[in-house]
């Protein structure tokens, strides 16, 4: 018996050797062959034989061959289960730990108990945000986290500095977002806002509104009401 572990251990032993030796290659070839190329951050095994993706940016996805002679750029599908392989592995990339989270550089709008959370990175010039907003006040029992996330232009900016420096910050932000009231001019600290877009930049939030949910759940765009309802049900941290 031990004589059979020993055995295994050596062919695990070798094949992890021969998997990095693999990557190594890989690395060093597309490296070399592609300069413009931003630093590698992973290669891994697909599905697909003889096909590895190389991860670049935090969760940019491209594919090569064993010998990194060739990268391709696309969604990878796997027609037998008829999912979007490169989908699901992006969507898990961009998940975000909801305690990792700047809260502090975001302030609250409480509904009823308020025991539900959820985060939102809005720009106060969006039109789906306005409209997302005029949805959220149907969901009850709720706490709201806003990110100011000016994307759209120095207006959104200053609009954003002056719901931040308000006095109080939810008022201003729903007064513009639904009653189209103009936030009035106010000045303070606003490092909060830049640290909002620089976390935007690095996990990728490319549009607004973009929620985020207790079990690190992301979604994009200006969903109805029963898709927060049903987000909010099913997030477990």
């Amino acid at each position: 018996m031990n004589t059979i572990k020993t055995f295994l251990t050596v062919l695990l032993a070798a094949a992890s050797l021969g998997v990095a030796a693999q990557e190594a290659t890989i690395r060093k070839n597309l490296t070399e062959r592609l300069p413009n190329l931003p630093p590698i951050d992973e290669i891994s095994k697909t599905p697909m034989q003889g096909l590895y993706e190389v991860r670049v940016n935090g969760s940019e996805i491209f594919y090569t061959d064993a010998e990194g002679k060739f990268l391709i750029q696309g969604s990878l599908i796997d027609t037998q289960a008829r999912q979007d392989l490169t989908a699901q592995r992006l969507e898990k990339l961009s998940a975000i730990d909801f305690k990792d989270l700047p809260l502090k550089d975001a302030f609250t709008i409480v509904r009823g108990n308020g025991k539900r959370q959820m985060a939102v990175f809005e720009d106060p010039n969006c039109g789906f945000c306005k409209r997302f907003e005029r949805d959220l006040l149907k969901v009850d029992n709720v706490t709201v986290h806003v990110f100011l996330y000016p994307i759209l232009g120095p207006d959104s900016v200053q609009k954003s500095r002056n719901i931040w420096c308000a006095k109080d910050k939810g008022k201003a932000f729903l007064d513009w977002m639904v009653n189209n009231v103009t936030p009035p001019a106010a000045t303070c600290d606003v490092a909060a806002i830049e640290r909002n877009v620089e976390f935007g930049r690095k996990y990728r939030i490319n549009g607004t509104p973009a929620s985020f949910f207790v079990d690190g759940t992301r979604v994009p765009g200006a969903v109805g009401v029963e898709r927060i309802e049903q987000a909010l049900s099913t997030a477990k941290p």
